[in-house]
């Protein structure tokens, strides 16, 4: 790329400052809360009107049938792409459009989108509608400066990342969205810090375990045989033996933060005997023994591990919960699995982005990976891309906490670094 071209991007995206505040704002002030999967389609409206206005082709796309899909929230996604002069790559920006639940603790309105100083404040802000919008500021930006760029830009904003992808990304995927026939280099812009570059992230395994009982009135439990009991016996070994195991493993992987680069695994929910009551319920519970009790196990699990050597531990470990107690039985029930993810740092979309963090920000990129999952799944899993990273602006901490907020600066350093991406793979 030569030097007057990454000049006048500069420029562009400089007087481009105020348009960018202006689009997050209006972002965040759309409250895409999922679940249950608020205003989905308004956001998508919303953004089909400015691409379309930019010069992109636009398309809204339902989910129907996905997980979460429904005639009162259904799950809209929208893709718009710009054709360039010549043929060549296409580059693709994706970014989720939903939000998860407010919460408690704020002290200014989830959705008023204020500013203060260098921040803009709200639910999502960080992530990720922040990204979202330096992306499309990016895009616009690259296409003023060099209009007869080759390939295609393409821009998606996706449902559901907080619940899983699947009526988003998992979907448009299976569609062929992503196939490396149609889609060569994806960047998403999670908030991970404007100076790193994340390459993947590690797996998951989602698992209930359900422990069984005999009911019996709670006055004779001896007559009863309590699940509670037998679940208090499955923590007791995991304490004792899958934590210590699980704080072996260690992983080659740049994990961020640091106890992430072991293994963990976390107890998600519990809940046995009798149902909770409605709230605001004032009788006394029934006096009975549990024969049911359930926990719904967390497992993040590194590149070096084996999905089926995670689930063999778990499973030997209520195999030796039962041979020490004569009437425990139980049921585990997979319900979500994703397998680790990682580019090498020398394909294409790493080396520009390195790149160009070193040009805009005067030092070299760092390179991560998630402790979570994100859409990067979907894409290499089902789209059979690899050439995928996350580069965005943001604090990856303040992502689901109150006051969430997104630095104007940072959006701005982000654009630049996008848009000098397009500049390196796209230019003539």
């Amino acid at each position: 790329m030569d030097d007057a071209l990454g000049t006048r991007i500069a420029g562009e995206i400089a007087a481009r400052r105020d348009d960018l505040i202006r689009l997050t704002q209006d972002l965040i002030r759309i409250p895409t809360l999922n679940p249950p999967g608020r205003n989905y389609r308004a956001i998508c409206d919303y953004l089909a009107a400015r691409l379309a206005a930019s010069g992109f082709s636009v398309e809204l796309i339902r989910a129907e049938g996905a997980p979460g899909d429904a005639p009162a929230h259904p799950r809209w996604n929208l893709v718009a792409r710009a054709e360039g002069a010549a043929r060549g790559d296409c580059v693709h920006f994706n970014s989720h459009h939903d939000v998860v639940e407010v919460g408690h603790g704020w002290t200014r309105d989830p959705f008023g989108a204020e500013i203060e100083g260098d921040r803009i404040y709200g639910r999502g802000a960080c992530d990720m509608k922040g990204g979202l919008a330096a992306s499309i500021i990016a895009a616009e930006a690259f296409r003023a400066a060099c209009p007869g760029h080759r390939g295609a830009i393409e821009i998606s904003a996706t449902a559901d990342e907080e619940t899983g992808g699947y009526g988003g990304v998992a979907y448009l995927a299976e569609q062929g969205r992503f196939s490396p026939e149609r889609v060569q280099h994806v960047i998403i812009p999670e908030p991970l810090n404007k100076d790193r570059i994340c390459l993947g992230h590690r797996g998951v395994w989602w698992a209930e375990i359900e422990t069984k009982g005999r009911i019996a009135h709670g006055s004779m439990p001896f007559l009863g045989d309590s699940a509670v009991r037998h679940m208090g016996a499955v923590l007791a070994e995991m304490e004792a033996t899958l934590f210590p195991l699980l704080a072996t493993k260690r992983t080659e992987m740049p994990v961020v933060p640091e106890g992430a680069k072991q293994s963990t695994l976390n107890i998600n929910s519990i809940h046995g005997g009798e149902k909770e009551q409605e709230e605001g319920y004032t009788g006394l519970p029934a006096p009975c023994v549990p024969d049911r009790c359930r926990i719904v196990i967390d497992r993040r699990y590194l590149i070096e591990e084996d999905l089926a050597e995670v689930k063999a531990e778990v499973t030997a470990l209520l195999e030796r919960v039962k041979a020490a107690r004569p009437t425990f039985q139980y049921d585990i029930r997979d319900l979500f699995e994703v397998r680790p993810t990682m580019t090498e740092r020398d394909a294409p979309v790493v080396r520009s982005t390195a790149a160009a963090i070193e040009r805009v920000l005067g030092r070299q990129a760092g390179y991560v990976v998630s402790p979570g999952t994100y859409d990067q799944k979907h894409i290499d899993r089902i789209g059979r891309l690899r050439n995928c990273i996350a580069y965005g602006p943001g604090v990856l901490d303040l992502a689901h906490q109150p006051d969430e907020w997104v630095g104007i600066g940072d959006m701005t350093d982000s654009a630049k670094v996008m848009a000098l991406v397009l500049a390196d793979l796209l230019a003539p």
